[in-house]
């Protein structure tokens, strides 16, 4: 079972769109701006650990140590993660988290000091990355009609970057695999704010794609 925790989104509802989209081909545990299962990670029921959410945003306050505890064991013993759009953020106010995710989402407040990462909402395509990596020739190009660009992220651990897209000539990536320091695998896939991305189908496909690659890593 996928354990899937999403805030509101600043009433977006990216994460419940999302689920609503995909929930008929898995078990899935969906909580939208309830943290709380995080806690119960290591119950036994959760295979993997899917996220749309940045803890201490849209009146979510941060987890507490207990769930603190259990995620770093649900890493600890090579867990897998898949952080949607801002996830990379998750946890922000931690600093083990902050050096694991790979391509890090930088809020204003950061307390590292980093520069703030940005989002400038326009149409915009997704291209896939020439990378070696079981994923690198699953993924579909994405066309977005108009949603938030994730650019500016700050990278915080080695990657394999799966795809990109170019902003203003410069080129960003939008999707990567990074190693856990405990054995595990965090994909990480920005697109995903707006309805119309949520429901596009190309995006839907590389998310099941995705989902099934890291349920395929379990067996």
């Amino acid at each position: 079972m996928i354990l899937f925790l999403a805030d509101n989104h600043y009433n977006a509802f990216s994460g419940k769109n999302i689920h609503g989209e995909i929930e008929n081909d898995y078990a899935i545990d969906f909580s939208e701006d309830d943290f709380a299962k995080l806690a119960d990670i290591n119950s036994g029921k959760y295979q993997l650990l899917m996220l749309h959410m940045i803890a201490g945003t849209c009146n979510n306050d941060h987890p507490d140590q207990a769930s603190q505890d259990a995620l770093k064991a649900y890493l600890g013993k090579g867990g897998n993660m898949l952080l949607h759009h801002g996830s990379s953020a998750a946890f922000w106010e931690w600093d083990w988290w902050r050096k694991i995710v790979g391509h890090r989402w930088v809020r204003r407040d950061d307390p590292d000091g980093s520069e703030q990462s940005t989002h400038p909402v326009e149409p915009y395509s997704v291209s896939l990355c020439n990378a070696i990596h079981p994923l690198a020739k699953k993924l579909l190009p994405m066309d977005f009609d108009t949603d938030e660009i994730y650019i500016n992220l700050e990278q915080t651990a080695p990657t394999i970057d799966l795809m990109e897209t170019y902003y203003d000539k410069k080129r960003y990536v939008q999707a990567w695999s990074c190693p856990t320091p405990w054995g595990g695998e965090i994909i990480g896939l920005l697109p995903g704010h707006a309805p119309s991305a949520t429901s596009n189908p190309q995006f839907l496909a590389n998310l099941k794609t995705i989902i099934n690659y890291l349920y395929k890593k379990l067996m």
